[in-house]
C-alpha cells in the first residue's frame, strides 16, 4: 500500500521546464549527461547539407525500492526513433532477449549442483554500443551549449536509448567483448556465453541489459566481473 501510495503521490515532470525548476530532477539530468559526455556519445558538428536530424526528449522516473522508499530520481535523454528511415538512418534491428527455457535450465542446474548465482544490471547498456550508420540528432533541449558556431548538431558516435538499431548495437559490442575474453557464444540461444576449464564451468547469460552468471568457477566468476565492470 506504501509503495503504491508513494507512487502515486511523487510528481513527475511533464516538461524540461518543470525538471529545471526542481534541483532533484536537475541533477538527475546533469548525471545522465555526464554520462553521455563521458562514454563519448556525439561531437557536435553544422549538420551537412541534404541530412535531416532525429529529435530527442528527456523521460523522467522515479525509482523506488521494495519498501516504497525512493532509490532515486532517474533522468534519461531518449531518441525519438520514429523519426528514423529505414535503410538510411538505420538498417537492421534486435534486441538480445534470453529465451525462458534456457533461463530455466541454468537456474535448475544452479539450484540442484548448488552454484552461486550473480545478477548484474548495466548502467546506460545502451551507451555501449557503437553506431555503425551516420546519425545526426538536435541538441539535448534545456542544456547549455555553445552556439557561436552557428547552426550545430549532435553527430552520434555511440547508440542512444530510442534509436532503433541500439539494442542491436550494444549486444554487437558486448558479444564482441565476451569473445575476446575467452567465451563461446552459444548457436541453441545467442544470449547464453560458455567458458570451460576442464570440469569448471562458467555460464552467462543476458537479457537486454540485465545478466545472470553462475557455474563452479568462482576465480573465474571474479575474473569476469573485474573485466565486465
Amino acid at each position: 500500500v506504501h509503495f503504491v501510495k508513494q507512487l502515486a503521490e511523487i510528481p513527475v515532470p511533464n516538461s524540461v521546464t518543470e525538471a529545471l525548476e526542481d534541483q532533484k530532477w536537475k541533477e538527475a539530468m546533469n548525471e545522465e549527461m555526464r554520462a553521455l559526455q563521458k562514454n563519448g556519445t556525439w561531437e557536435l558538428v553544422p549538420l551537412p547539407h541534404g541530412k535531416k536530424t532525429v529529435g530527442c526528449r528527456w523521460i523522467y522516473t522515479v525509482k523506488l525500492k521494495a519498501d516504497g522508499s525512493v532509490e532515486r530520481y532517474k533522468a534519461r535523454l531518449v531518441a525519438k526513433g520514429y523519426t528514423q528511415r529505414y535503410g538510411i538512418d538505420y538498417q537492421e534491428t534486435f534486441a538480445p532477449v534470453a529465451k525462458i527455457k534456457t533461463i530455466r535450465i541454468l537456474l535448475s542446474l544452479a539450484a540442484n549442483l548448488d552454484w552461486p548465482l550473480h545478477q548484474f544490471d548495466v548502467k546506460n547498456a545502451f551507451l555501449h554500443g557503437d553506431l555503425e550508420e551516420e546519425v545526426y540528432m538536435d541538441l539535448p533541449p534545456g542544456c547549455n551549449f555553445n552556439r557561436d558556431k552557428g547552426n550545430q548538431v549532435c553527430k552520434l558516435k555511440k547508440s542512444l536509448y530510442g534509436l532503433k538499431q541500439s539494442p542491436r548495437a550494444w549486444f554487437g559490442r558486448f558479444t564482441k567483448s565476451m569473445k575476446f575474453f575467452g567465451y563461446t557464444q552459444s548457436n541453441a540461444d545467442h544470449t547464453l556465453f560458455l567458458k570451460r576449464d576442464g570440469k569448471k564451468l562458467t555460464a552467462l547469460i543476458v537479457y537486454v541489459d540485465d545478466i545472470v552468471v553462475t557455474g563452479n568457477d568462482t576465480g573465474e566468476q571474479l575474473k569476469l566481473q573485474k573485466y565486465l565492470s
